[in-house]
């Protein structure tokens, strides 16, 4: 299976990199091939709603790192978001590309049948506070006709390290085994 993994935390050692190399080790033991992007490290600027979507050959019209991503989840078996919470939403260093899905839409683009997966932790101890990522990205997984085949929702953690406090990492591994 090629999965594509897309990050939206500009902390390198953060705790949801930590839960997202768990991911990416165990699913490559299990002899899938992944494709990482680290959004929050990268040139995404989001949609424009210029419905100018693969008229030019490119998933988006504008020249960003989105081009880059495009291909990895048309290409993809499954797809694996993962970020941690910035005030009760998505972050914008990953909203982005979460945005520029609809250039599938647009473009006409097949992408049906994929799995798809998320990965988020947050500060406060009430899980209930993901559901303004869990959501949105069940709801985008609808859309596009995707299967979610699983969540890994890790509260209470804020500083890095704070994950090894967890079986955030035990979950990252158990959603390798759903997809």
């Amino acid at each position: 299976m090629k999965i594509t993994v897309i990050t939206g935390s500009p902390r390198k050692h953060g705790n949801s990199f930590v839960l997202t190399d768990a991911f990416i080790k165990e699913a490559e033991k299990l002899g899938h091939t992944v494709q990482r992007f680290d959004a929050a490290l990268m040139k995404i600027g989001g949609c424009r709603a210029c419905q100018t979507c693969f008229k030019t050959g490119k998933a988006c019209s504008f020249d960003d790192d989105f081009n880059l991503i495009a291909p990895a989840i048309m290409e993809a078996d499954a797809v694996v978001f993962t970020m941690p919470i910035y005030w009760y939403s998505i972050p914008a260093q990953i909203k982005g590309v979460i945005d520029c899905l609809f250039s599938f839409v647009v473009g006409g683009k097949d992408i049906a049948g994929k799995k798809c997966g998320l990965i988020a932790c947050c500060e406060e101890d009430d899980v209930t506070v993901m559901d303004g990522i869990r959501m949105p990205l069940e709801r985008s997984a609808a859309l596009l006709k995707w299967e979610m085949a699983g969540e890994v929702l890790v509260s209470g953690v804020l500083n890095e390290g704070d994950i090894n406090k967890t079986d955030g990492r035990k979950q990252a591994v158990e959603l390798a085994h759903k997809l």
